[in-house]
Protein backbone atom coordinates (compact mmCIF):
# COMPACT_ATOMS: atom_id res chain seq x y z
CA UNK A 1 0.00 0.00 0.00
CA UNK A 2 2.87 2.50 1.12
CA UNK A 3 4.96 0.94 -1.54
CA UNK A 4 2.41 2.15 -4.08
CA UNK A 5 1.71 5.71 -2.86
CA UNK A 6 5.23 6.48 -2.69
CA UNK A 7 5.96 5.11 -5.74
CA UNK A 8 3.24 7.85 -6.71
CA UNK A 9 4.05 10.38 -5.01
CA UNK A 10 8.49 9.59 -6.78
CA UNK A 11 6.44 10.60 -10.16
CA UNK A 12 5.80 13.99 -8.68
CA UNK A 13 9.08 14.33 -7.67
CA UNK A 14 7.62 14.56 -3.46
CA UNK A 15 11.39 14.81 -1.57
CA UNK A 16 12.08 11.05 0.55
CA UNK A 17 9.48 9.32 -1.58
CA UNK A 18 12.49 7.89 -3.34
CA UNK A 19 13.66 6.21 -0.78
CA UNK A 20 10.67 3.42 -1.22
CA UNK A 21 12.83 2.17 -4.03
CA UNK A 22 15.42 0.67 -1.83
CA UNK A 23 14.85 -2.71 -0.64
CA UNK A 24 17.23 -1.85 2.70
CA UNK A 25 14.97 0.80 3.68
CA UNK A 26 11.57 -1.35 3.21
CA UNK A 27 13.68 -3.94 4.80
CA UNK A 28 14.18 -1.92 7.90
CA UNK A 29 10.65 -0.62 7.91
CA UNK A 30 9.10 -3.82 8.02
CA UNK A 31 11.28 -5.51 10.51
CA UNK A 32 10.42 -2.07 13.15
CA UNK A 33 6.78 -2.29 12.02
CA UNK A 34 6.54 -5.67 12.77
CA UNK A 35 8.11 -5.30 15.96
CA UNK A 36 5.89 -2.40 17.30
CA UNK A 37 3.08 -4.75 15.99
CA UNK A 38 3.68 -7.51 17.81
CA UNK A 39 4.67 -6.24 20.99
CA UNK A 40 1.70 -3.35 20.99
CA UNK A 41 -1.40 -5.80 19.82
CA UNK A 42 0.60 -8.88 21.79
CA UNK A 43 -0.51 -7.69 25.04
CA UNK A 44 -4.30 -7.17 24.32
CA UNK A 45 -4.53 -10.34 22.41
CA UNK A 46 -3.25 -12.00 25.34
CA UNK A 47 -5.46 -10.72 27.79
CA UNK A 48 -8.43 -11.58 24.99
CA UNK A 49 -7.38 -15.15 25.18
CA UNK A 50 -7.70 -14.41 28.61
CA UNK A 51 -10.89 -13.25 29.42
CA UNK A 52 -12.11 -16.05 26.78
CA UNK A 53 -10.53 -18.89 29.46
CA UNK A 54 -8.58 -20.23 26.13
CA UNK A 55 -5.60 -21.53 27.90
CA UNK A 56 -3.29 -24.31 26.77
CA UNK A 57 -4.18 -28.29 28.35
CA UNK A 58 -1.50 -29.57 30.12
CA UNK A 59 -0.48 -33.71 30.27
CA UNK A 60 1.39 -34.27 33.09
CA UNK A 61 4.15 -36.18 31.81
CA UNK A 62 6.59 -35.39 34.55
CA UNK A 63 8.80 -32.75 33.28
CA UNK A 64 10.10 -30.16 35.35
CA UNK A 65 7.39 -27.06 35.37
CA UNK A 66 4.84 -28.29 33.59
CA UNK A 67 2.30 -28.34 35.15
CA UNK A 68 2.78 -24.47 36.18
CA UNK A 69 1.98 -23.80 32.80
CA UNK A 70 -1.49 -25.25 33.06
CA UNK A 71 -4.35 -22.28 31.89
CA UNK A 72 -1.37 -20.37 29.48
CA UNK A 73 -3.27 -18.98 26.65
CA UNK A 74 -2.21 -20.72 23.57
CA UNK A 75 -3.49 -19.58 19.50
CA UNK A 76 -0.79 -16.94 20.07
CA UNK A 77 0.20 -17.70 16.61
CA UNK A 78 -1.97 -14.84 15.74
CA UNK A 79 0.07 -12.08 16.52
CA UNK A 80 3.16 -13.51 14.84
CA UNK A 81 0.68 -13.88 11.45
CA UNK A 82 -0.50 -10.55 11.93
CA UNK A 83 2.97 -8.98 12.85
CA UNK A 84 4.23 -10.09 9.43
CA UNK A 85 1.14 -9.45 7.42
CA UNK A 86 0.56 -5.91 8.57
CA UNK A 87 4.14 -4.54 7.37
CA UNK A 88 3.99 -7.19 4.25
CA UNK A 89 1.17 -5.57 3.06
CA UNK A 90 2.31 -1.58 3.84
CA UNK A 91 5.70 -1.84 2.53
CA UNK A 92 5.90 -4.94 -0.49
CA UNK A 93 5.14 -4.71 -4.34
CA UNK A 94 2.02 -6.75 -3.86
CA UNK A 95 2.25 -7.74 -7.85
CA UNK A 96 4.90 -9.50 -7.07
CA UNK A 97 4.23 -13.31 -7.66
CA UNK A 98 6.73 -14.59 -4.25
CA UNK A 99 5.09 -11.95 -2.21
CA UNK A 100 1.53 -13.08 -3.26
CA UNK A 101 2.67 -17.01 -2.62
CA UNK A 102 3.86 -16.07 0.96
CA UNK A 103 0.97 -14.48 1.98
CA UNK A 104 -1.25 -17.11 0.87
CA UNK A 105 1.05 -19.48 2.89
CA UNK A 106 0.68 -17.54 6.09
CA UNK A 107 -2.77 -17.24 5.77
CA UNK A 108 -3.07 -20.85 4.52
CA UNK A 109 -1.43 -22.74 6.95
CA UNK A 110 -2.61 -20.46 9.13
CA UNK A 111 -5.97 -21.20 9.12
CA UNK A 112 -5.28 -24.45 9.27
CA UNK A 113 -3.37 -24.44 12.50
CA UNK A 114 -6.09 -21.71 13.77
CA UNK A 115 -8.98 -24.68 13.23
CA UNK A 116 -6.59 -27.33 14.91
CA UNK A 117 -6.00 -25.07 18.31
CA UNK A 118 -9.99 -24.61 18.15
CA UNK A 119 -10.60 -27.62 18.22
CA UNK A 120 -8.53 -28.70 21.35
CA UNK A 121 -9.44 -25.43 23.24
CA UNK A 122 -13.23 -24.87 22.55
CA UNK A 123 -14.56 -28.84 21.75
CA UNK A 124 -12.07 -30.11 24.31
CA UNK A 125 -10.69 -32.22 21.50
CA UNK A 126 -6.92 -32.91 22.99
CA UNK A 127 -6.25 -34.57 19.56
CA UNK A 128 -7.49 -31.65 17.30
CA UNK A 129 -7.86 -31.54 13.91
CA UNK A 130 -7.83 -34.99 12.23
CA UNK A 131 -4.55 -35.43 10.96
CA UNK A 132 -5.98 -36.64 7.24
CA UNK A 133 -7.66 -32.84 6.92
CA UNK A 134 -4.12 -31.49 8.56
CA UNK A 135 -2.19 -33.82 5.40
CA UNK A 136 -5.16 -32.27 2.91
CA UNK A 137 -4.34 -28.85 4.00
CA UNK A 138 -0.16 -28.85 3.61
CA UNK A 139 -0.77 -31.15 0.33
CA UNK A 140 -3.41 -28.17 -1.01
CA UNK A 141 -0.64 -25.74 -0.72
CA UNK A 142 1.94 -27.42 -1.79
CA UNK A 143 -0.02 -27.96 -5.19
CA UNK A 144 -0.77 -24.36 -5.90
CA UNK A 145 2.75 -23.18 -4.55
CA UNK A 146 4.15 -26.37 -7.04
CA UNK A 147 2.44 -25.16 -9.93
CA UNK A 148 2.45 -21.87 -9.48
CA UNK A 149 6.78 -22.00 -9.09
CA UNK A 150 6.74 -24.26 -12.64
CA UNK A 151 3.91 -22.46 -14.69
CA UNK A 152 4.46 -18.90 -13.96
CA UNK A 153 6.20 -16.59 -16.43
CA UNK A 154 7.46 -14.14 -13.71
CA UNK A 155 9.36 -16.95 -11.95
CA UNK A 156 12.50 -17.14 -13.91
CA UNK A 157 16.16 -17.67 -13.40
CA UNK A 158 18.37 -15.16 -14.89
CA UNK A 159 21.24 -17.69 -16.77
CA UNK A 160 25.05 -16.53 -18.16
CA UNK A 161 25.24 -17.31 -21.67
CA UNK A 162 28.87 -18.43 -22.39
CA UNK A 163 29.56 -17.78 -26.20
CA UNK A 164 26.49 -16.23 -27.80
CA UNK A 165 27.05 -15.75 -31.37
CA UNK A 166 27.15 -12.20 -32.99
CA UNK A 167 24.45 -11.62 -34.50
CA UNK A 168 22.05 -13.39 -32.06
CA UNK A 169 23.76 -11.44 -28.93
CA UNK A 170 22.28 -7.94 -30.43
CA UNK A 171 18.59 -9.59 -30.64
CA UNK A 172 16.20 -9.10 -27.20
CA UNK A 173 16.35 -13.11 -26.98
CA UNK A 174 19.10 -11.85 -24.10
CA UNK A 175 17.65 -9.65 -21.72
CA UNK A 176 20.95 -8.28 -20.25
CA UNK A 177 23.94 -7.27 -21.46
CA UNK A 178 26.94 -6.49 -18.55
CA UNK A 179 30.47 -4.79 -19.36
CA UNK A 180 33.48 -5.57 -17.17
CA UNK A 181 36.13 -3.48 -16.22
CA UNK A 182 38.88 -5.28 -18.17
CA UNK A 183 36.18 -4.80 -21.28
CA UNK A 184 34.99 -8.26 -21.71
CA UNK A 185 31.10 -8.38 -22.56
CA UNK A 186 28.42 -11.27 -20.58
CA UNK A 187 25.55 -11.84 -22.01
CA UNK A 188 22.43 -13.02 -19.79
CA UNK A 189 18.84 -14.23 -20.46
CA UNK A 190 15.81 -14.77 -18.33
CA UNK A 191 14.54 -18.66 -18.53
CA UNK A 192 12.18 -20.63 -16.96
CA UNK A 193 14.16 -23.24 -15.20
CA UNK A 194 13.85 -26.27 -12.44
CA UNK A 195 17.07 -25.93 -11.34
CA UNK A 196 18.46 -25.42 -7.86
CA UNK A 197 21.40 -25.22 -5.77
CA UNK A 198 23.37 -27.82 -3.94
CA UNK A 199 25.80 -27.16 -1.34
CA UNK A 200 29.42 -28.26 -1.18
CA UNK A 201 29.30 -28.85 -4.80
CA UNK A 202 31.24 -26.58 -7.17
CA UNK A 203 29.16 -26.60 -10.17
CA UNK A 204 26.05 -26.00 -7.38
CA UNK A 205 22.90 -26.50 -9.33
CA UNK A 206 20.80 -29.48 -9.51
CA UNK A 207 17.91 -29.49 -12.21
CA UNK A 208 14.75 -31.90 -11.09
CA UNK A 209 14.14 -32.78 -14.84
CA UNK A 210 17.15 -35.36 -13.77
CA UNK A 211 14.56 -37.61 -11.52
CA UNK A 212 12.44 -38.32 -14.93
CA UNK A 213 15.12 -38.67 -17.29
CA UNK A 214 14.38 -41.92 -17.33
CA UNK A 215 11.05 -41.25 -18.76
CA UNK A 216 13.00 -40.47 -22.16
CA UNK A 217 10.35 -38.61 -23.93
CA UNK A 218 7.49 -38.58 -21.68
CA UNK A 219 10.32 -36.70 -18.93
CA UNK A 220 8.81 -32.95 -19.99
CA UNK A 221 5.07 -34.22 -19.74
CA UNK A 222 5.73 -35.29 -16.23
CA UNK A 223 8.47 -32.74 -14.53
CA UNK A 224 5.64 -30.66 -13.37
CA UNK A 225 4.50 -33.45 -11.31
CA UNK A 226 7.66 -34.49 -9.88
CA UNK A 227 8.20 -30.85 -8.84
CA UNK A 228 4.87 -30.95 -7.35
CA UNK A 229 5.51 -33.55 -5.10
CA UNK A 230 8.64 -32.31 -3.98
CA UNK A 231 7.56 -29.33 -3.16
CA UNK A 232 4.29 -31.04 -1.17
CA UNK A 233 6.64 -32.81 0.97
CA UNK A 234 9.32 -29.86 1.97
CA UNK A 235 6.49 -28.11 3.12
CA UNK A 236 4.52 -31.12 4.77
CA UNK A 237 8.06 -32.22 6.48
CA UNK A 238 8.94 -28.49 7.77
CA UNK A 239 5.58 -27.18 8.80
CA UNK A 240 5.60 -30.54 10.85
CA UNK A 241 9.21 -30.34 12.05
CA UNK A 242 8.28 -26.88 13.34
CA UNK A 243 5.28 -27.93 15.16
CA UNK A 244 7.08 -30.79 17.08
CA UNK A 245 9.77 -28.08 18.19
CA UNK A 246 7.00 -25.59 19.73
CA UNK A 247 7.51 -27.92 23.15
CA UNK A 248 9.39 -24.97 25.09
CA UNK A 249 8.87 -21.59 25.92
CA UNK A 250 10.60 -18.98 23.32
CA UNK A 251 12.03 -22.94 21.35
CA UNK A 252 10.61 -22.49 18.38
CA UNK A 253 10.63 -18.85 18.15
CA UNK A 254 13.70 -18.21 18.58
CA UNK A 255 14.82 -20.89 16.07
CA UNK A 256 12.48 -19.89 13.60
CA UNK A 257 13.73 -16.06 13.62
CA UNK A 258 17.33 -17.26 13.59
CA UNK A 259 16.35 -19.07 10.24
CA UNK A 260 14.35 -16.61 8.89
CA UNK A 261 16.90 -14.25 9.18
CA UNK A 262 19.26 -16.63 6.93
CA UNK A 263 17.02 -16.56 4.21
CA UNK A 264 16.25 -13.21 4.49
CA UNK A 265 20.15 -12.63 3.62
CA UNK A 266 19.64 -15.51 1.07
CA UNK A 267 17.28 -13.54 -0.74
CA UNK A 268 19.31 -10.47 -1.43
CA UNK A 269 21.89 -11.91 -2.20
CA UNK A 270 20.22 -14.19 -4.90
CA UNK A 271 18.11 -11.38 -5.79
CA UNK A 272 21.19 -8.59 -6.55
CA UNK A 273 23.24 -9.35 -9.50
CA UNK A 274 26.24 -8.02 -8.26
CA UNK A 275 26.42 -10.11 -5.08
CA UNK A 276 24.98 -13.21 -7.39
CA UNK A 277 27.81 -13.06 -10.19
CA UNK A 278 30.55 -12.29 -7.75
CA UNK A 279 29.07 -15.19 -4.95
CA UNK A 280 28.60 -17.24 -8.19
CA UNK A 281 25.17 -18.66 -7.11
CA UNK A 282 22.21 -17.86 -9.18
CA UNK A 283 20.13 -14.54 -10.07
CA UNK A 284 16.52 -14.72 -9.67
CA UNK A 285 15.24 -11.75 -10.84
CA UNK A 286 12.61 -10.11 -8.02
CA UNK A 287 13.55 -12.26 -5.44
CA UNK A 288 15.18 -9.58 -3.68
CA UNK A 289 11.65 -8.84 -2.29
CA UNK A 290 11.65 -11.68 -0.32
CA UNK A 291 14.06 -9.73 1.62
CA UNK A 292 11.44 -7.27 2.85
CA UNK A 293 9.21 -10.35 4.01
CA UNK A 294 12.07 -11.88 5.64
CA UNK A 295 12.25 -8.99 7.85
CA UNK A 296 8.64 -8.90 8.85
CA UNK A 297 9.12 -12.42 9.71
CA UNK A 298 12.05 -11.71 11.77
CA UNK A 299 10.40 -9.02 13.49
CA UNK A 300 7.32 -11.10 14.20
CA UNK A 301 9.24 -13.83 15.77
CA UNK A 302 11.28 -12.02 17.95
CA UNK A 303 8.45 -9.59 18.84
CA UNK A 304 6.82 -12.50 19.79
CA UNK A 305 9.19 -13.89 22.21
CA UNK A 306 8.66 -10.65 24.11
CA UNK A 307 5.58 -12.59 25.45
CA UNK A 308 6.62 -15.91 24.79
CA UNK A 309 10.11 -16.35 26.72
CA UNK A 310 10.50 -18.10 29.43
CA UNK A 311 8.11 -18.20 31.65
CA UNK A 312 5.71 -17.77 28.66
CA UNK A 313 2.42 -15.37 28.83
CA UNK A 314 1.42 -17.14 25.62
CA UNK A 315 1.56 -20.28 23.59
CA UNK A 316 1.66 -20.00 19.59
CA UNK A 317 0.02 -22.88 19.39
CA UNK A 318 -0.45 -24.74 15.63
CA UNK A 319 -1.48 -21.51 14.90
CA UNK A 320 2.02 -19.88 15.01
CA UNK A 321 3.87 -23.14 14.79
CA UNK A 322 2.66 -24.59 10.95
CA UNK A 323 2.76 -21.04 9.85
CA UNK A 324 6.46 -20.88 10.29
CA UNK A 325 7.27 -23.75 8.92
CA UNK A 326 5.68 -23.62 5.84
CA UNK A 327 6.66 -20.19 5.31
CA UNK A 328 10.55 -21.26 5.87
CA UNK A 329 9.86 -24.22 3.13
CA UNK A 330 8.28 -21.80 0.60
CA UNK A 331 10.92 -19.22 1.03
CA UNK A 332 13.50 -21.76 0.33
CA UNK A 333 12.29 -23.18 -2.29
CA UNK A 334 11.40 -19.43 -3.93
CA UNK A 335 15.03 -18.73 -3.71
CA UNK A 336 16.23 -22.67 -4.72
CA UNK A 337 17.73 -22.78 -1.53
CA UNK A 338 15.73 -25.70 -0.19
CA UNK A 339 18.10 -28.38 -0.36
CA UNK A 340 20.02 -26.22 2.34
CA UNK A 341 17.13 -26.75 4.30
CA UNK A 342 18.48 -30.09 6.43
CA UNK A 343 20.95 -27.57 7.17
CA UNK A 344 20.01 -24.87 8.08
CA UNK A 345 16.67 -26.07 9.66
CA UNK A 346 18.56 -28.95 11.49
CA UNK A 347 17.22 -28.39 14.47
CA UNK A 348 13.62 -28.88 13.00
CA UNK A 349 15.04 -32.15 11.40
CA UNK A 350 16.44 -33.34 14.55
CA UNK A 351 13.41 -32.99 16.42
CA UNK A 352 11.54 -34.52 13.85
CA UNK A 353 14.32 -37.50 13.63
CA UNK A 354 13.97 -38.11 16.90
CA UNK A 355 10.16 -38.83 16.98
CA UNK A 356 10.27 -40.90 14.22
CA UNK A 357 13.24 -42.78 15.50
CA UNK A 358 11.79 -43.30 18.84
CA UNK A 359 8.15 -44.53 17.59
CA UNK A 360 9.82 -46.86 15.24
CA UNK A 361 12.66 -48.55 17.64
CA UNK A 362 9.47 -48.78 20.34
CA UNK A 363 7.58 -50.68 17.78
CA UNK A 364 10.33 -52.98 16.07
CA UNK A 365 11.53 -53.30 20.23
CA UNK A 366 8.09 -54.09 21.03
CA UNK A 367 7.26 -56.86 18.01
CA UNK A 368 10.47 -58.31 18.58
CA UNK A 369 10.68 -58.71 22.37
CA UNK A 370 7.28 -58.07 23.44
CA UNK A 371 7.86 -55.06 25.16
CA UNK A 372 8.57 -51.61 23.51
CA UNK A 373 11.93 -50.05 24.34
CA UNK A 374 12.81 -46.23 23.82
CA UNK A 375 16.32 -44.78 22.37
CA UNK A 376 15.34 -41.64 23.90
CA UNK A 377 14.02 -40.86 28.12
CA UNK A 378 11.10 -38.68 25.71
CA UNK A 379 10.90 -37.56 22.22
CA UNK A 380 11.18 -34.76 21.11
CA UNK A 381 14.89 -34.29 21.95
CA UNK A 382 14.15 -31.73 23.80
CA UNK A 383 11.76 -33.31 26.26
CA UNK A 384 14.75 -36.13 26.72
CA UNK A 385 17.02 -33.46 28.20
CA UNK A 386 14.29 -32.08 30.45
CA UNK A 387 13.99 -36.00 31.55
CA UNK A 388 17.54 -35.32 32.17
CA UNK A 389 17.38 -33.15 34.35
CA UNK A 390 18.12 -29.59 32.73
CA UNK A 391 16.24 -26.16 33.08
CA UNK A 392 13.84 -25.14 30.11
CA UNK A 393 15.52 -21.93 29.60
CA UNK A 394 19.40 -23.70 29.47
CA UNK A 395 17.70 -26.31 26.88
CA UNK A 396 16.15 -23.66 24.78
CA UNK A 397 19.13 -21.08 24.80
CA UNK A 398 22.01 -24.08 23.60
CA UNK A 399 19.15 -24.69 20.78
CA UNK A 400 18.96 -21.42 20.02
CA UNK A 401 22.95 -21.58 19.64
CA UNK A 402 23.32 -24.57 17.56
CA UNK A 403 20.55 -22.90 15.12
CA UNK A 404 23.11 -19.90 15.07
CA UNK A 405 25.88 -22.10 14.06
CA UNK A 406 24.14 -23.95 11.70
CA UNK A 407 23.15 -20.98 9.82
CA UNK A 408 26.51 -19.79 9.87
CA UNK A 409 27.40 -22.70 8.04
CA UNK A 410 24.58 -22.49 6.28
CA UNK A 411 26.12 -18.84 4.57
CA UNK A 412 29.58 -20.24 4.32
CA UNK A 413 27.77 -22.78 1.47
CA UNK A 414 27.99 -19.76 -0.31
CA UNK A 415 31.80 -20.02 -0.83
CA UNK A 416 32.84 -23.26 0.25
CA UNK A 417 31.86 -25.71 -2.01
Amino acid sequence: MLYSLFNYLDTLDVPGAGLFHYISFRSAMALITSLIVSMFIGKYIIQYLQRLQIGETIRDLGLEGQMQKKGTPTMGGIIIILSILVPVLLFVDLSNIYIILMIITTVWLGFIGFLDDYIKVFKKDKKGLSGKFKMIGQVGLGIIVGITFYFSDDVLIREKVVSPSANIATMQNYSEKHIERNGAVKYYRDVKSTKTTIPFVKNNEFDYKWLVSFLGDYSNKFMWLAFVLIVIFIITAVSNGANLTDGLDGLAAGTSSIIGLTLGLLAYVSGNIIFADYLNIMYLPNVGELMIFASAFVGATVGFLWYNSFPAQVFMGDTGSLTLGGIIAVFAIAIRKELLIPLLAGIFLIENLSVMLQVSYFKYTKKKYGEGRRIFLMSPLHHHYQKKGYPEAKIVTRFWIAAIFLAVLTIVTLKVR
